[in-house]
């Protein structure tokens, strides 16, 4: 007995973006079954359900229908595995009953969904690798994923959030590879909302993240579509928000905000030193100016000879302690960069550059600071952009302070003191219920390949341990026989 497809694909799929709808024309009972992000709903209502109305003849069979599609790729098929194959590509298959053990693939994708148009990732520029990102319309934002994992396993779970703006937020994941605790927990939390307007993505990752008085982001968010297919294909979930061109993935730790996609794109160890140079920048803008306030106010005897003269004489006129020459310094880089933020791309830029040379010049040649401390300064700024999710630059130049803080009331102690507290907090912070510190802490060695370096392909194979996948295996590497051997042997 030969299945019934119908039945069968309505067990193939949860994804909310998967109807199966009928129709009944000339006492006979049509059944389609397609993804509504991948089909093209004008070639949908024109060529086939307004044909197939003002059809006059009687549909008794499949090579009547075949005969009235006004299409080319029409192919009869009763493979389960190659109707699921085909309708991820953007098909339509079609059923004619009572028979419903074959019907119809009808190629109607619309490839203008998902195409290049204004969504090139401005925030997350990489010079390798795709270019492409994600709009303000959630539809478009699913095909896009659609398109770039073509498999049934691609599951959308539509909510709506927000008593007055009712906006639609799509809950994606791979079935069979992410975590059903990650999916509970993030389900019950949007259930739990009750908030008026979602204006963007990023309201929606405060209200949802396990600890909203941490400055340190505990969901990443991203605009790059390979960057959230390669969150996914590693067990994460991902938070698709109407309106925002942002989309969060969870969960993650500390190490995710330093990886950059361009890290893959690249031999794994020229895309290693650059990760490395990242956490240097990272560690770089954090500790130098606290540093400095700490050696010239405490321990400046640790200064070496040679260097101890040029800071004399950079110092002789400015008439502030350490730690006001720092905070001078540092308020003005960030006013400077506030201020280039607001204002429109070719003036912001001028307003940087020209304006940065300007004040700096100008302070050192008022004595208000020291050209050491404006090199200092002007280093830990361009470090901390290092940092490819811009949030967490964020949390690196809010963490500067309270450290130049600390270091002038007890130098290197004060500086310790606010690691530790650092350090704390990180040990407590969660991610989706997940480690914010793993594979540090808790250890696990074997997610170390792609923490602080990026190790070659072959070891990456297997998903991270900490995000407890359903599957941990990602691809097999197999072994080809080098072609030199075949001549060594002849």
């Amino acid at each position: 007995m030969r299945p019934d497809l119908h039945k069968a694909l309505s067990e193939l799929t949860k994804s909310d973006d998967f109807l199966q709808t009928s129709l009944t024309i000339k006492g006979r009972q049509l059944h389609f079954t397609y993804y509504t992000t991948l089909i093209s709903h004008e070639q949908f209502h024109h060529d086939l359900l307004s044909i197939f109305q003002l059809a006059n003849g009687e549909l008794r069979d499949l090579q009547d229908l075949t005969a009235l599609i006004p299409i080319e790729s029409v192919q009869a098929s009763s493979s389960l595995e190659d109707i699921s194959r085909r309708l991820a590509q953007g098909a339509i298959f079609i059923q004619l009953a009572p028979r419903l053990d074959e019907g119809l693939i009808v190629d109607i994708a619309d490839f203008k969904l998902g195409q290049r148009g204004y969504n090139d990732t401005e925030n997350e520029y990489s010079v390798i690798g795709p270019k492409v990102g994600f709009v303000e319309h959630i539809d478009t934002n699913m095909t896009l994923l659609r398109r770039g994992l073509v498999t049934e396993k691609l599951i959308f779970e539509e909510h709506v959030i927000g008593s007055y703006s009712r906006t639609r937020v799509a809950i994606a994941y791979l079935d069979g590879v992410t975590n059903p605790q990650y999916i509970d927990t993030i389900r019950q939390r949007l259930a739990d909302l009750d908030f008026d307007v979602i204006f963007d993505s990023s309201l929606l990752e405060q209200l949802v993240t396990d600890n909203s008085n941490s400055p340190f982001p505990l969901l990443l968010p991203s605009e790059r579509l390979d960057r959230i297919m390669y969150a996914m294909l590693n067990g994460e979930l991902a938070l698709i928000c109407d309106g925002s061109s942002v989309v969060i993935t969870g969960p993650v730790n500390l190490f995710s905000f330093i990886v950059s996609p361009e890290d893959y794109y690249l031999p794994w160890i020229l895309g290693s030193s650059f990760r490395l140079i990242r956490y240097f920048g990272v560690a770089f803008s954090l500790l130098a100016p606290s540093l400095y306030v700490a050696i010239l106010t405490f321990h400046y005897t640790v200064i070496p000879r040679d260097l101890l003269g040029p800071i004399i004489e950079s110092r002789t006129n400015v008439p502030f302690p350490p730690l006001l020459e720092v905070l001078f310094l540092e308020i003005t880089i960030e006013l400077l960069r506030e201020a280039g933020s607001r204002l429109p791309t070719k003036v912001s830029q001028t307003l940087g550059i020209v304006g940065g040379i300007i004040l700096g010049q100008a302070a050192v040649q008022a004595a208000l600071t020291s050209n050491i401390l404006l090199i200092i300064v002007s280093l830990s700024a361009l470090a901390s952009f290092t940092t490819p999710i811009f949030k967490m630059s964020n949390t690196i130049r809010f963490l500067r302070f309270p450290l130049i803080l600390l270091a002038s009331l007890w130098g290197g102690l004060g500086i310790m003191i606010g690691l530790m507290f650092i350090l704390g907090h990180l040990l407590r912070l969660k991610s989706l219920g997940a480690p914010y510190l793993v594979p540090v802490y808790p250890f696990r060695g074997q997610d170390y390949s792609d923490s602080f370096i990026r190790s070659s392909l072959v070891l990456l194979s297997k998903r991270f341990s900490f995000k407890r996948p359903l599957s941990s295996t990602r691809y097999t590497i197999r072994k080809n026989k080098d072609i030199g051997d075949d001549y060594s042997n002849e």
